[in-house]
Formats: C-alpha cells, structure tokens, sequence
C-alpha cells in the first residue's frame, strides 16, 4: 500500500537533515553567548536598584517570560524593518537567519539574568567585604570572589535554558530560515511523507539535545571539582 510507514524514508533522510544541523548550531551558539552578556547587563540595575532602569529591566524580564517566542519572533522580523524604514534604513533584505539570532538573544537574555541576578545573591555578603579589606578593589572582587562562586551555582539553570534554546530554534523555519526543520518541511512537501520526516527530525533533536547534556553535565563537574575534593576529604 501506498501508505505503509516507510522505515527505510527515515533511514534515507537523515544524512539531508543533518547537512543543516551547522544552521541550528549557529542560531544556538551566537544566540547564548550574546544573550549571556545581553543578560549581565540587563541584571546589573535589579542587582544596584537602580532607579527607572530597574523597574523596565523588570517589565521587560516580564514581557518575554509572557509572550511565546514564535510571537517575539514574528515581532523581532516584522518590527525590526518597520521601525528602521521610519529613518530611511532598509533591512528587508537582510537574511531572516539575523532576525532570528536577536530574537533568541532578547529571550534568553531575560532568562540568563535572572539566573545570573539570583546566583550573584547567593554569594555571601561577608566573603565581598573581606575582600575589601584586604585591598580589593569592587571589580576585583567581583571577578576573583563574586563570579566564580556564582557561575557554579547558575550553571545547572544556565544549561537547562541553553537545551530549551536549542528546541526552540526549531521554529526559526516560520520565517524562511532554511534550518533543518525547514528542509524537512520542503522533504514533506515533496515525499507527502509528514510522520516519517517528523520522526526523523525528532531523532536527530533527540542526540544533539542528549550530547549536549553529556557536554554541560561534564562541565559542571568541572566547575564542582574542588567542593568533590571537599566531600570526599571531609
């Protein structure tokens, strides 16, 4: 029959999906690494109470966490060029692959400060001002006291926000993004095949999100490596 499940379709279509895996890592990768420092400085005006700035840094910590991301992401391609074309710039031509890369970037840049702003908090307050006692400048202090501490608690949140980041790029397709989900969009359309392409893309989502644990479970051991020496001493 026309309609059995084809196995083999499966089998045939991942070496094509997987030819646009370096798409999906590249909205990935510069969309983390922008967002953490995107979301340092947005942390910085709840961390200081800064007047004005931190209650919009709030509004705008609240907005992203109540929008969907398909909807930011149809805002950031349809906004972006509006709001532009009113001062005579044109960037209707720009590949939709950029629109993306902020779009992710404005999301997990909310997410990573609020982890950032919580894992800074944790840090005790004593540790700080024994540092200036000892001639420790404020930035000194923070990068050699305040960060190292605070990366090893905000790692276990980071990680888990950069894995929800790598599924939602599967959205980058709606679009134009010619990511794997887009190319099996044009393989559906083409094979009138939807579960087996389905199951495909759900295959190769699943062991880069399963590597990619194995990836930031290791690093995290890292980073732990002096308080397992603790433990195992004590």
């Amino acid at each position: 029959m026309a309609n059995d499940f084809d196995f083999m379709l499966i089998a045939d279509v991942l070496p094509t999906l997987l030819q646009y895996l370096p798409v999906t890592l590249e909205i990935l990768v510069f969309s983390i690494l922008f967002g953490m420092v995107l979301g340092i400085v947005v942390a910085i005006p709840k961390l200081l109470h800064i007047p004005v700035l931190k209650q919009l840094v709030s509004i705008y910590i609240s907005y992203i966490r109540g929008t969907p991301i398909l909807v930011q992401l149809f805002l950031v391609f349809y906004g972006i060029p509006a709001v532009l074309q009113s001062i005579h710039i044109d960037v209707t031509r720009v590949d939709a692959i950029y629109f993306v890369i902020i779009t992710y970037t404005f999301s997990n840049a909310a997410a990573f400060a609020e982890i950032f702003r919580a894992a800074i908090l944790t840090v005790d307050r004593g540790q700080i001002e024994a540092a200036y006692s000892v001639g420790l400048s404020r930035m000194h202090a923070f990068i050699r006291i305040v960060l190292p501490q605070a990366i090893r608690v905000a790692f276990p949140n980071m990680a888990n926000t950069m894995i929800s980041s790598l599924k939602d790029t599967s959205l980058a397709f709606s679009i134009g993004v010619m990511d794997m989900v887009g190319r099996g969009e044009t393989l559906i359309a083409s094979t009138t095949r939807a579960l087996e392409i389905y199951i495909a893309l759900s295959i190769v989502y699943y062991v880069i999100v399963v590597l990619l644990e194995k990836l930031l479970k290791r690093n995290e051991r890292y980073l732990n490596r002096y308080m397992q020496k603790e433990v195992v001493t004590s």
